[in-house]
């Protein structure tokens, strides 16, 4: 990277929730973001949860956010390096956006060194000690059996019921799961200081929580948390010395 490109960091989106209609003025401005970092983005991180559900058949994939996907398409094209990682809202993710989009996607969280800063980044999801039913859920999820078996459903009624239960998710209809809850019982902090005992990062940058956050783990060390694009409108940005919080206001 050159010293006058930054690094951006977003999450949660959730297009699609409740309805892909009405989550068309995020979808658009999120867009909006997008085209006002272009000029000075070297690498863009999509931490997960872009969509609120995505699922891809072999020949289909789900109806919409074609706004987002040619944006993401233009701005790849353009040189900007962009990275996807799965979130637990679009989990079925396979090659699409690395063969049509030439997108690299991560289930996993991946380590990245930036101007000699170590970074950890992820969406999050089942990281850190509890939330034993989401892991569990997940395990199921993920199972190839279950991805099997769904794919045998016409995607006219896969996709409806999968949209369905995924709105219903807490985390879009509640205001519970996205309070602070103290750095002692936040269990992305723990999963940090947890790592911290391993090896030494700068930052961690994480999603899922709705939440936006910037938590000191150790002297040298950072937690953010993106928060999302259904409340906050939050992000993240490297400036090649230092990570911050930002929110779009346009």
């Amino acid at each position: 990277m050159t010293s006058n490109k930054k690094i951006y960091f977003a999450s949660d989106q959730h297009f699609g929730a409740p309805t892909v209609d009405k989550s068309r003025i995020r979808e658009q401005k999120f867009i909006n973001w997008l085209d006002s970092i272009k000029e000075d983005a070297g690498v863009i991180f999509l931490l997960g949860d872009l969509f609120d559900f995505w699922f891809e058949y072999k020949k289909v994939i789900p109806r919409g956010f074609i706004r987002v996907l040619g944006k993401l398409a233009e701005l790849k094209d353009s040189g900007i390096e962009i990275h996807f990682f799965v979130g637990n809202h679009d989990l079925w993710m396979k090659d699409y956006f690395q063969t049509e989009l030439n997108i690299p996607v991560y289930h996993k969280p991946k380590e990245f060194t930036f101007n000699n800063k170590i970074f950890l980044i992820g969406h999050g999801d089942g990281l850190g000690p509890g939330d034993t039913g989401f892991k569990i859920m997940k395990k199921v999820f993920t199972n190839p059996i279950s991805k099997w078996l769904f794919k045998w459903l016409h995607p006219d009624i896969g996709i409806r019921i999968a949209q369905y239960l995924s709105v219903k998710n807490k985390l879009i209809s509640g205001e519970e799961d996205v309070k602070f809850l103290g750095e002692e019982n936040e269990w992305l902090v723990l999963y940090c200081k947890g790592k911290l005992q391993q090896k030494h990062y700068d930052y961690f940058v994480f999603g899922h929580r709705h939440l936006p956050l910037e938590i000191a783990i150790e002297k040298k060390s950072k937690y953010i948390n993106t928060g999302d694009w259904i409340t906050h409108f939050s992000y993240a940005e490297f400036n090649n010395n230092q990570l911050s919080l930002n929110y779009f206001k346009i």
